[in-house]
C-alpha cells in the first residue's frame, strides 16, 4: 500500500525565515497543543489547577506555546472576544506567532466531554453515526461546511475531527463518533467531511482537519477504550488492518492537513506492541512512507505526563512504555515521527533533550516547519482577529439550525413498524391519546393529547438509551462501555407498559445495542443518533419520513458479539438487524 501524494505546499520563504529567527525554546513551544479554558464574558481564564488547565499568559508568554485546544463553551460573541484577547497576547511576543485554536466536535448533543463538546451556541446536527445512517456524502460535505463557517467566525482554525475509525467492535465506547462499520462508506464520508472543512486546498478560508485515530481505533481487543490501560490493546485476528487504514488512505489523497494518532497498541501482529505515538513502524513506516503523508502528525492528548483532574489521578496514555519517564517518552515519540503533542505543555523537555544531545535540533526543525506551514496556509499571520458581532450573526443562524434539524429527522431509522390499522402504526394518526414521560411530553402535546396513565392512552411513546455498564470516576463514567444487552430487570417497566398499550420505542444508539428483548414486544421500534425530541416528533407525525439506514449491524446477543473478531466488519452471520436496514412510510 504505497501512496505518494504530497499533502503540503509550503510557503517556504516565510516558514524558513521564521524558523531561522526562532530560538530553541520558541521552536519547542510549537510542538505542544494543550487544553485551555475561557473566562467569564470572553476574558482570558485564570489557571485552573484542579482541572489541569494553565493560564493563557503562562502558555503563550512563558512556555511559548501557540496551539491550544479550547474546552468549555460560551456565546459566539464571547468566544470571538476570547479569541481576540488570546491573539493580542500572542502578538506581544518576540516574533508574534499567532495562536491556532482547535476544538473537539461541537455540533451535536454528545454526553462525553472527553471526546466532544455540547453544541451550545452552534447549530445542532446528528452525531457522526447519524450522518452515516443518512449515508449522503453531499449532506456530510454541507454539514462540514457549516462547521467550517461557524468555527471561522469565532476563530477556531483546527478541528480535532473527523473520526475516520471503522466501528468493527460494537462494544467500543467511541462508535457514536464514527461513520459506521463499512470501510467504504467511512472513506467516502471522511473525504466529504474534509471537502467541507478544508475546501479544495488548505487556505485562509479553511479549518484544518486532524483526522483520527490512525491507524484506526475500531479493533479494540476487549471492546473497551484505550483512554484506559485495560482498553489499550488493538487486535487483528481477522488480518483486516487494511480495512482500518482505508479511510486514512482516502483522507491523505483528499489532502488532510493533519493526522491524530490513536492511543492503542497493536497485539498479535508484526508491529511493536507499544502505543501508536511511540511506534516508529506505524508513524514513519505506515503513515509517512507507505501513505506518503507529509502533514502534521499529532499524538492524542496526554501520552507523555501524568495528570490530575478534580482530584483523580490520570496516568499518561503511554501504553507499552509506562516504564519510561516523560523525557524518554518524548524522545521515543520524536524518533517515531510525531510532530506535536496534544494535551501537553512541556517544551522544557524538548530543550533539555536537544541541549543534552539526545535529539538533534534539525529533528525539531522538521516538525516545527510543518506546523508553521499550516499557520501560513491558514492565513493566520495576515488575519488573526475575528469580528465578535459577525460571529453572533453567523454561529447558530436560522438556516444552519434548520439544516441541522432536517438532518436529525433524516437520520431516524425505523426498524419495525406496527401492523397496519393499529394505533401505534407510524406515522401516528391525529386525535390519539399518547402516554409519554419526561421532556418528550412537551414535544408531543401540540399534536396529540398527552396522558399521564398508560391505561388511558391509545399509544405510548418512550425514548430509551442504549445499555451500558455504569463506571465510577470523573473520566471513566462518561465512557459507555460494557455489555450491549440491557441487564436483568432494566426493561421491566418498558415491557409492562408495552403489555398494556401499543408502544413505540426509540433507542438512542451510541453503540450497536442488543434489542432482542424489545423487538417482539413493542409495536414499533426506531433508533436515532443524537436527535432532539422535536425532530423525533416530526418523524412520528409524518412531517418527515424516517430515512435512516443502519450504519452497522445490530447483534442478536452479547454472546454473538463475544465470538466475533474485533477487526472484521460484518462478521456476525446472523445479526438481529443487518447493516443498511431501515423502513419508511
Amino acid at each position: 500500500m504505497t501512496l505518494r501524494t504530497s499533502t503540503i505546499t509550503r510557503s517556504a520563504p516565510q516558514v524558513d525565515d521564521l524558523l531561522a529567527r526562532m530560538s530553541l525554546p520558541e521552536k519547542a513551544g510549537l510542538l505542544f497543543h494543550p487544553m485551555i479554558g475561557i473566562g467569564s464574558g470572553g476574558t482570558l481564564a485564570a489557571a485552573d489547577p484542579d482541572a489541569g488547565l494553565l493560564a493563557a499568559e503562562d502558555l503563550v508568554l512563558c512556555r511559548r506555546i501557540n496551539h491550544v485546544n479550547l474546552v468549555g463553551t460560551a456565546s459566539a460573541e464571547e468566544l470571538a472576544r476570547w479569541h481576540n484577547h488570546l491573539q493580542d497576547l500572542a502578538a506581544s511576543t518576540r516574533l508574534g506567532v499567532p495562536v491556532t485554536v482547535s476544538t473537539d466536535p461541537r455540533h451535536s448533543r454528545s454526553a462525553n466531554p472527553n471526546t466532544a463538546a455540547l453544541a451550545g451556541a452552534f447549530s445542532t446536527w446528528p452525531e457522526p453515526a447519524g450522518l452515516a445512517a443518512i449515508g449522503d456524502p453531499e449532506l456530510v460535505r454541507r454539514h462540514a461546511d457549516t462547521v467550517r463557517r461557524e468555527y471561522l467566525a469565532v476563530g477556531i482554525r483546527a478541528a480535532l475531527h473527523p473520526q475516520a475509525d471503522v466501528a468493527t467492535d460494537p462494544r467500543w465506547p467511541r462508535v457514536l463518533g464514527t461513520f459506521g462499520e463499512d470501510p467504504e462508506l467511512v472513506s467516502r464520508l471522511t473525504v466529504a467531511y474534509l471537502q467541507g472543512l478544508q475546501g479544495p486546498t488548505l487556505g485562509p478560508g479553511s479549518v484544518a482537519a486532524l483526522v483520527k485515530h490512525f491507524p484506526g481505533g475500531g479493533p479494540v481487543r476487549t471492546g473497551e477504550d484505550p483512554h484506559f490501560r485495560y482498553g489499550a490493546e488493538q487486535a487483528y485476528p481477522g488480518g483486516r488492518l487494511a480495512a482500518h487504514l482505508a479511510p486514512f488512505v482516502a483522507a491523505v489523497r483528499a489532502g488532510a492537513a493533519q493526522v491524530m494518532l490513536g492511543y492503542g497498541l497493536p497485539v498479535g501482529t508484526e508491529l511493536p506492541p507499544v502505543a501508536f505515538a511511540f511506534n516508529h513502524e506505524v508513524v514513519t513506516g505506515l503513515l509517512r512512507r507507505q501513505l506518503g503523508f507529509d502533514g502534521v502528525i499529532c499524538a492524542d492528548w496526554g501520552v507523555l505526563t501524568d495528570a490530575c483532574f478534580r482530584g483523580e489521578h490520570r496516568p499518561a496514555r503511554a501504553w507499552g512504555v509506562e516504564h519510561l519517564d516523560p523525557a524518554q517518552r518524548l524522545r521515543a515519540a520524536l524518533h517515531a515521527g510525531v510532530d506535536q503533542f496534544g494535551g501537553e505543555a512541556r517544551p522544557d523537555l524538548v530543550v533539555d533533550l536537544v541541549r543534552t544531545g539526545q535529539v538533534t535540533e534539525d529533528r525539531i526543525d522538521s516538525s516545527a516547519a510543518r506546523i508553521l506551514a499550516d499557520k501560513v496556509r491558514l492565513g493566520l499571520f495576515d488575519h488573526r482577529y475575528v469580528d465578535p458581532e459577525q460571529a453572533a450573526q453567523e454561529v447558530g443562524n436560522a438556516a444552519a439550525r434548520a439544516d441541522g434539524l432536517a438532518a436529525q429527522r433524516a437520520c431516524v431509522t425505523l426498524l419495525r413498524n406496527a401492523a397496519p390499522g393499529g394505533c401505534a402504526r407510524l406515522p401516528l394518526a391525529a386525535g390519539l391519546r399518547v402516554y409519554a414521560e419526561g421532556p418528550l411530553r412537551a414535544a408531543l402535546s401540540p399534536r396529540w393529547t398527552v396522558v399521564t396513565d398508560p391505561g388511558q392512552a391509545d399509544v405510548a411513546v418512550l425514548r430509551l438509551a442504549a445499555p451500558f455498564e455504569r463506571r465510577t470516576g470523573q473520566i471513566e463514567a462518561y465512557f459507555h462501555a460494557g455489555p450491549l444487552e440491557h441487564p436483568p430487570g432494566a426493561l421491566d417497566r418498558v415491557l409492562a407498559i408495552a403489555a398494556r398499550v401499543p408502544t413505540v420505542v426509540d433507542v438512542y444508539l451510541d453503540r450497536p445495542a442488543v434489542l432482542t428483548a424489545l423487538v417482539d414486544r413493542v409495536a414499533a421500534l426506531l433508533v436515532s443518533f443524537g436527535v432532539e425530541d422535536a425532530a423525533l416528533v416530526d418523524v412520528l407525525a409524518g412531517q418527515a419520513p424516517p430515512a435512516g439506514r443502519l450504519p452497522f449491524d445490530l447483534p442478536r446477543s452479547q454472546q454473538a458479539v463475544l465470538v466475533g473478531q474485533p477487526d472484521t466488519p460484518f462478521d456476525d452471520p446472523d445479526p438481529l438487524f443487518r447493516y443498511g436496514h431501515g423502513l419508511t412510510y
